[in-house]
């Protein structure tokens, strides 16, 4: 895989599943799957509106329907049926008795629309709140009253006590911060609303479409503020775009070239977000090869489903993904060198390091991830591999790093739990 190679995101059905996939060469750098309900395929925006009650039958357990109501980043009026001060939780009902987890720690910034607000939260009050994590097995969906919108170049934040400024992402340089920070029409939405300057803010065409996209996502989120004590308990203020268009903001720009989907109702959708208009979309119309068939995607998502891992060397890797950590093996497998066994073991170790930081990005791994490398006895060859490491996690847009080497020689890395893994994605 050329690392200079501009990739490709696809946005494509298959298997009753719709994938936004990152591809480049051969591999896939980043895939997300939602499933699609059996009795409909993607749904148009006109018919969106009616397919709670569809949704909602097919999806229950504790899992929040997945329509676009209910997804992460949407936002609601709540009604807090209980507070569990030991614990330092309230829970808050949504639309459809759904029910989610608040933590009063966040409770100095609560927007309560029913009464005027006293510093306390009691069962009955309403409140404005926005879903930040979905539920996982046992546990509960998790909701927020620190607002936000985002856009591919800034995330535009409430808090309701916090002082407003910029801050800008750390993967750019000093010259962005300086850029930013001075610039008077951002200053001016500070005035209300925190702004993150994102790391794709690099690649703008030009400084005004940063500030375009900052004023229209404040404007949206100061007319959520407006009407949310105007609006009934369990209303939906803020129902988030399509996820594929979500995965779209949230890849680097400098990773891709091209958007191809071979679905028309997405392709249209996509031409008429205005914050994507700098970007080339194709329609796949080709009926002879389907758009999947065209870069065995079959193939490049069971290989992101399976264990074993081999490297280019004839080494290999093992991912075992349990419910505590994620455990990765590192073997020599057929890797063959007449050099000694420290170099050739070092060597290994590097290149499976470049491995393991594509698989967690590319699978979504998240937590505790403990690495097995080969051993070496070199103190100097276990730093070079730590540096090495810690360079690499660098690049994910989720934030991983580097623990410590624990006493067992094992590599503890930490990377923050952003959606389910793409094995939990019903894939």
């Amino acid at each position: 895989m050329n690392e200079n190679e501009k990739g490709k995101i696809l946005i494509l059905e298959l298997n009753n599943n719709l994938f936004s996939i990152l591809i480049r060469g051969n591999r896939i750098l980043l895939i997300q799957s939602q499933n699609l309900p059996r009795q409909s395929k993607v749904l148009p925006k006109q018919s969106q509106a009616n397919s709670m009650q569809l949704l909602t039958d097919i999806y229950s357990n504790n899992k929040l329907p997945t329509d676009n109501n209910f997804a992460v980043g949407s936002i609601h009026v709540g009604r807090v049926a209980n507070v569990a001060v030991n614990i330092g939780a309230a829970f808050v009902e949504l639309q459809n008795n759904e029910m989610t987890f608040f933590p009063l720690a966040e409770l100095k910034d609560a927007i309560i629309t029913n009464r005027k607000p006293d510093g306390r939260l009691k069962s009955g009050d309403e409140l404005l709140v926005q879903i930040v994590k979905e539920p996982v097995k046992t546990k509960l969906a998790s909701v927020s009253s620190k607002l936000s919108l985002t856009g591919s170049y800034v995330i535009v934040e409430y808090k309701q006590n916090a002082d407003r400024q910029i801050r800008i992402s750390s993967k750019l340089g000093a010259k962005y911060n300086h850029l930013y920070k001075n610039l008077e029409p951002l200053k001016e939405i500070t005035e209300k609303f925190n702004i993150i300057i994102r790391t794709n803010a690099e690649n703008a065409e030009d400084i005004s479409d940063v500030i375009d996209e900052a004023r229209l996502l404040s404007d949206k989120l100061s007319h959520i503020l407006e009407i949310a004590d105007k609006r009934t308990c369990f209303s939906c203020l803020y129902k988030c775009e399509e996820e594929y268009i979500t995965f779209i903001k949230n890849c680097y720009r400098y990773e891709y070239d091209e958007i191809i989907t071979d679905k028309r109702e997405i392709y249209d959708s996509l031409l008429e977000d205005g914050m994507l208009k700098t970007l080339k979309i194709r329609l796949y119309e080709d009926k002879m090869l389907p758009l999947y068939k065209l870069y065995s995607i079959e193939t490049r998502i069971r290989e992101l489903t399976e264990k074993k891992v081999w490297l280019k060397s004839g080494a290999y890797i093992i991912i075992e993904q349990t419910e505590a950590l994620i455990a990765i093996d590192v073997n020599t497998g057929k890797y063959e060198s007449r050099k000694d066994k420290e170099e050739t073991y070092f060597k290994i170790n590097l290149e499976a390091a470049e491995e393991i930081a594509f698989q967690l990005r590319a699978r979504n791994l998240a937590g505790m991830i403990l690495v097995d490398f080969i051993n070496m006895t070199e103190e100097e060859h276990v730093e070079r591999l730590t540096q090495r490491m810690k360079e690499l996690l660098k690049n994910d847009a989720i934030p991983a790093n580097v623990v410590d080497i624990t006493g067992l020689g094992l590599m503890e890395i930490t990377r923050k739990k952003k959606g389910k893994p793409f094995a939990e994605q019903g894939v």
